[in-house]
């Protein structure tokens, strides 16, 4: 549409008055004396012509502010939130491991020790690596495996793509995942060769790990190691687990019976390391990761920015 001079001029001065100076229609009406429906068409033709722009500045999209605002909430050291490519759970999974397999190229240096989990997001990380330039990086697994279940945990796939980008051999921890007698899993750990895995364990500089929920679909529970009233019981109390250690919406232990009988890196020393980095998205973990960040057990996030958005929220 071509404007003349005059109502071009009438436009621009509309515009100022009611964006820049605050003033309503019917007090710009008053000012230039027109009516209030000239001055509404006069702000819309403007909004038309391009004379006005209107922008919206969301600063849950502004991945630098969704990052700093969650740094701050959870006081943690570094976050970093995956751009959200869809609301699929293997999506965001893979997604997630793109970004973290990335971020780990810049925390790994020579001589660094990283801690491993198992399960599907860890997967994902494994299959995005990139053949590191550092030496000498040792590799160890957190906890123990699923020995008497016909459920895969991805443990030997993600031990193997890891050895092949660190160039290393990955210390495993040839343990189940849960025993039946806590005194039994005692004088396991007591073996030698055992007790050196879970010092390495303890003392690396990376910890990688994920959450798991407490949907009846969950790995844990369709292990075998558990009981119908215990996976009951869990799923009341639980907001899921971390390094299979189940946990509370307030992040404290939920079963400390069962959990005296897991094979796995105490999450009291978890949170401890160089970098404790919590690789975890989709709405179903939304729980479990706010629980984990309450319980200071993560010091790194990585996180997809629709899980980064609401965690703000809670």
């Amino acid at each position: 549409m071509m404007l003349s001079q005059k109502q071009t001029e009438r436009l621009l001065a509309v515009s100022r008055y009611y964006y820049q100076d605050n003033l309503s229609q019917v007090e710009i009406a008053k000012k230039m004396n027109l009516s209030r429906p000239t001055v509404a068409k006069s702000l819309q033709l403007a909004r038309e012509t391009g004379i006005v722009t209107v922008q919206i500045n969301d600063p849950f999209t502004d991945s630098a502010r969704l990052q700093q605002a969650l740094k701050d909430h959870y006081h943690l050291k570094d976050v970093v939130v995956a751009q959200q490519v869809n609301h699929d759970e293997a999506g965001i999974r893979d997604h997630l491991g793109a970004v973290a397999a990335d971020y780990l190229d810049t925390i790994v240096t020579d001589g660094l020790t990283i801690g491993l989990n198992w399960g599907h997001t860890m997967l994902a990380v494994a299959q995005h690596l990139h053949a590191s330039q550092a030496q000498n990086v040792q590799l160890v697994q957190l906890k123990g495996s699923l020995t008497n279940s016909a459920e895969t945990n991805y443990s030997a796939e993600i031990t193997q793509q890891f050895n092949q980008a660190f160039h290393t051999q990955a210390q495993l921890l040839p343990l189940p995942l849960v025993f039946d007698d806590a005194r039994v899993k005692a004088a396991a750990l007591r073996d030698p060769f055992i007790h050196q895995v879970i010092q390495t364990g303890t003392n690396a500089d990376i910890a990688l790990f994920t959450v798991g929920t407490t949907r009846a679909d969950a790995l844990l529970f369709r292990s075998g190691y558990l009981t119908a009233p215990q996976i009951q019981r869990l799923q009341r109390e639980a907001a899921g687990d971390i390094l299979s250690h189940y946990i509370t919406p307030t992040g404290a232990i939920a079963d400390p019976e069962l959990d005296q009988r897991t094979v796995a890196l105490p999450l009291d020393q978890l949170g401890r390391q160089k970098y404790a980095v919590l690789i975890a998205g989709g709405e179903a973990k939304l729980r479990a990761i706010h629980a984990a960040l309450l319980g200071g057990y993560a010091n790194v996030l990585i996180v997809d920015q629709a899980v980064a958005k609401q965690l703000l929220e809670l």
